[in-house]
């Protein structure tokens, strides 16, 4: 489950930060109303998270993750360029996230 509650956490902060954009600064109802249930749900999902993951390997996986989706929600949706940096460097960070899940003896507990 402690990773059900991260994919959680990953998924409302994705919903919470993409709707910053469309709130125009907390003017708009809707989209402001996701910017907070997104961050109240991610803050609840990953203190779950905490509780069996270490604090470290679950917010490297809940950044990098989320910022790898970030980036995509920017380019497909609101049109952001993403240069060959951009792509290389996300991919770096997928393949951290995927080195700490295979090889680290720290994620479990």
């Amino acid at each position: 489950m402690n990773y059900l509650w991260l994919t959680i956490a990953i998924i409302s902060e994705v919903i919470g930060t993409s709707s910053l954009k469309a709130c125009a600064g907390f003017t708009r109802l809707w989209p402001s109303v996701l910017v907070v249930l997104g961050y109240s749900t991610t803050f609840y999902f990953f203190s779950l998270t905490l509780k069996t993951i270490p604090v470290g390997i679950a917010y490297a996986i809940w950044a990098g993750a989320g910022t790898v989706l970030i980036a995509l929600i920017g380019f497909f949706f609101y049109r952001q360029k993403l240069d060959a940096p951009a792509i290389g460097g996300m991919a770096l960070i997928v393949a951290g996230i995927l080195v700490m899940n295979l090889f680290s003896k720290t994620t479990a507990q």
